[in-house]
């Protein structure tokens, strides 16, 4: 400081010191030895008054009157100033103690990001900026968790940092690490089975059409699109059900799952839709991901089907864990997919779907929601529907997993 004061004598000095609460060393004495040096201050920041704008400037004497006589007569509402005067006047130690937690998560925000391979700056401040490897990448996995760090477009050298605020609070704080694991360390990835790795487009979705024309109802194919992307429809019966509701029809639940797995497990004189199924991905994708994490299924189908289709396609010594209808409630409850964390006894996963079901629950669980647009639905618009319900990305197909995990 001295050195800038020394080299511009008769220009002003403006020493920016928003944040100095948090700082190793205070220099507002220092800049204030100075002639033509005026410190900044804010309560915005440690006082946690940001709404109200309220701050003061220190600076000698005939440096005050200059900024005096320039500046408005009323630069500070009358109820921000009374706000603020009683922050000042009660509120010292509770901030102090604030200052002290947020330096702390500092020390500790910065190491942890040093673990996870991005490189955090020294910082004075509240927070923390530090570069990523693809820090676009992740700021919108952290936001698929509920996160929100800041990133730059420009200017240049910024491009590739995040910063990201400590939040004060032991429970934010976890929250923000559990996040920052997940996101950049996964110890496991889970999968939906339909639309992800079964295309169930002429099994499942035509099982409904067929159960519901069983009823004098017609179903269409966009019907069920609609009713899928509003979200609480991963249980096909208890959708198909719902449907005829809609168009008038009541139908006991016993009796609509009948008639669909009439359809859907074929009869004595035809054989049923399941017949129909395939595999999406390539067996090369499940086996490079099976070769990095543990993996495990979780499936609104019921065990006996989704086995049936795991043995079919020689599939079933790839996964460690299957979650089923019958092992939790269905999805959009996050149960499911708690279940599974704890069966592979993990914390941090990302979880693949294709509707707005596994998006809700993995994010209710504080797992990455990844979406993927299932085999006969337009692809513009489940992308659209998954990114609104919270889905952190969405690739094309699982195939484009691999490449995608850190």
């Amino acid at each position: 400081l001295r050195a800038l004061s020394d080299a511009a004598p008769h220009a002003l000095l403006v020493v920016d010191l928003a944040y100095t609460e948090y700082a190793d060393d205070d220099l507002t004495r220092a800049a204030l030895d100075l002639p033509n040096a005026v410190v900044l201050r804010t309560l915005s920041k440690a006082w946690g008054l940001a709404g109200l704008r309220v701050g003061y400037a220190l600076a000698a004497p005939g440096v005050v009157c200059a900024l005096r006589a320039a500046g408005l007569p009323y630069a500070v509402s009358a109820p921000a100033v009374a706000a603020a005067a009683g922050a000042l006047s009660r509120d010292e130690a509770r901030t102090s103690a604030g200052v002290e937690r947020v330096r702390t998560e500092r020390a500790d925000l910065a190491g942890l990001l040093s673990s996870l391979g991005a490189e955090p700056l020294d910082s004075q401040a509240n927070f923390v900026l530090a570069r990523f490897d693809n820090a676009p990448r992740v700021r919108t996995l952290l936001a698929g968790l509920g996160v929100g760090v800041r990133a730059f477009d420009k200017p240049e050298p910024l491009r590739d940092r995040l910063r990201i605020t400590c939040p004060g609070d032991a429970a934010d704080f976890a929250r923000l690490a559990h996040a920052l694991r997940t996101a950049l360390a996964p110890q496991a990835v889970l999968l939906d089975m339909d639309g992800v790795i079964a295309d169930v487009s002429r099994s499942y979705r035509a099982a409904i059409v067929r159960a519901a024309a069983t009823y004098g109802v017609s179903i269409t194919r966009e019907d069920i699109a609609r009713a899928k992307a509003r979200g609480d429809a991963n249980n096909d019966w208890v959708l198909t059900r719902r449907l005829l509701r809609e168009r008038g029809v009541e139908a006991p639940l016993d009796d609509v799952i009948a008639r669909f797995e009439a359809v859907y497990q074929g009869t004595d004189g035809e054989p049923g839709l399941r017949e129909t199924e395939s595999l999406i991905p390539a067996r090369a994708t499940l086996d490079a991901l099976r070769a990095r994490f543990p993996l495990a299924i979780v499936t609104g189908r019921p065990r006996r089907d989704a086995q049936r289709f795991l043995e079919r396609f020689g599939l079933a010594d790839l996964f460690d864990i299957l979650i089923c209808l019958e092992d939790a409630p269905s999805k959009p409850d996050p149960a499911p997919v708690r279940r599974a964390l704890e069966a592979l006894g993990v914390e941090r996963a990302w979880l693949v779907g294709d509707t707005v079901d596994d998006v809700r629950a993995a994010r209710a669980a504080g797992v990455i929601p990844v979406g993927v647009p299932p085999p006969g639905e337009d692809p513009g618009a489940t992308t659209g529907v998954l990114l609104r319900a919270g889905a952190a990305l969405v690739i094309d197909t699982l195939d484009q997993l691999p490449e995608t995990l850190p």
